[in-house]
């Protein structure tokens, strides 16, 4: 077996599902991945055979229907997903964090009426924090919801949503007036039900449309707009408002996890394939492997891959403990996606011309890598955090 990627000390269980998932991975998405990208078409197929595997489920608690395995557990098997195409990753992380917000924060009659759902796959998630004005800057939403009656109604636009048009339930973090004397202490999380599809899908929520984007097709990216669209205050996560930004904060903690996961499985797949194709292509009498700056190439894009592994499996480890991990989080997602970025390219070089032709898997991969740098956070705001964080750790006393 290679030796890039292993992660010490897995359970027999554990080891089972990543081996079962490395080979849907290889039979169901990677000879179809390329194709279905370049449609930018929805992998139902795809879908179905990991709702059939419980992997939507994954984390979910037993007694609600799940497996309840680990983050470890669930950030190993999304590098196998990104490795094979990294926008059904995007489907499941989605769905992960709306799942883990509600096992976390959610009352009891929320957990026992959506997790089950979300276990079979039958209820799919999306969360909503950005806008087109913030981006990372979440105090400065503007999507609002106002007391009225027994619930509420909201008024707003959001944006970057992936899976907007396919989920059936979104965790959306809007403004409310809870009279606290900080903007963090005034927002709170909605639980909104709705149909899938696009256009108005119920009254004052519209859809609008797929977002075009330079990669991660496949996978919907959408706004979502609040036009006077009532909600019951029932659908306050965790039933009381005011504690919104913080339950999203500590989704997007372990979503970090799950980038810096989608950052490794991409960089380890586009190591697989520059490793391979420079054992194939033969230039100057010999194989361009046996060249050194090719030979050299390669060395740096194993110990990338390699070292963002480890700083994930240690990041989720950290969580999984019950630790503060937003340091390991921080760190662990701003270096995946860097060198993911960095390795895709290097083996886009090792491919010469070839890279550049959309017969080659390696031009897809050079289109998705990106979007790791900027999801759930930038790099800036990766090494804000990072910065911050150690200054805590290392103030002068």
């Amino acid at each position: 077996m290679p030796e890039l990627c292993r992660t010490d000390d897995l359970t027999d269980i554990q080891q089972e599902i990543l081996k079962t998932v490395r080979s849907f991975v290889d039979e169901k998405i990677l000879p179809v991945a390329t194709e279905l990208e370049h449609k930018d078409e929805y992998p139902t197929e795809i879908v179905e055979g990991m709702k059939e595997l419980g992997l939507f489920g994954l984390t979910i608690p037993e007694e609600y229907g799940g497996l309840g395995e680990s983050l470890l557990t669930y950030a190993l098997v999304v590098e196998e997903i990104a490795r094979g195409w990294m926008s059904v990753s995007g489907i499941v992380n989605t769905h992960f964090i709306v799942a883990y917000m509600l096992m976390q924060h959610g009352t009891e009659e929320q957990k026992q009426y959506y997790l089950p759902k979300m276990a079979a796959g039958e209820v799919r998630g999306a969360f909503s924090m950005s806008e087109p004005g913030c981006g990372s800057d979440v105090s400065a939403i503007k999507t609002k919801a106002v007391r009225s009656g027994d619930g509420y109604v909201i008024n707003g636009q959001k944006m970057w949503l992936t899976n907007g048009g396919s989920s059936t339930l979104v965790a959306v973090l809007v403004k409310t007036d809870e009279g606290a004397d900080s903007v963090y202490k005034n927002m709170t999380t909605f639980l909104v039900e709705k149909p899938a599809g696009f256009g108005e899908v119920m009254p004052g929520l519209t859809v609008p449309g797929k977002i075009e984007k330079m990669g991660y097709k496949g996978v919907d990216t959408t706004e979502l707009v609040f036009d006077g669209f009532e909600v019951g205050a029932d659908q306050v996560l965790g039933g009381q408002p005011g504690r919104g930004f913080y339950q999203m904060m500590d989704g997007v903690e372990v979503g970090r996890v799950n980038v810096a996961a989608r950052g490794c499985g991409v960089a380890w797949r586009a190591f697989e394939l520059g490793v391979r194709y420079s054992q194939q292509r033969e230039t100057f009498g010999k194989k361009i492997a046996d060249h050194q700056a090719v030979l050299f190439r390669l060395a740096e894009m194993g110990t990338k891959v390699e070292a963002a592994h480890q700083m994930m499996v240690k990041a989720a480890r950290k969580k999984d403990s019950g630790e503060r991990n937003d340091l390991e989080a921080g760190m662990a997602k701003y270096l995946a996606s860097e060198y993911c970025s960095q390795v895709v390219e290097d083996s886009f070089r090792i491919h010469g011309g070839y890279g550049f032709s959309k017969e080659y898997e390696i031009e897809r991969l050079y289109r998705e890598a990106p979007m790791l740098l900027i999801g759930e956070g930038t790099a800036d705001i990766q090494r804000m955090i990072i910065g911050r964080r150690l200054l805590e750790d290392y103030k002068l006393r």
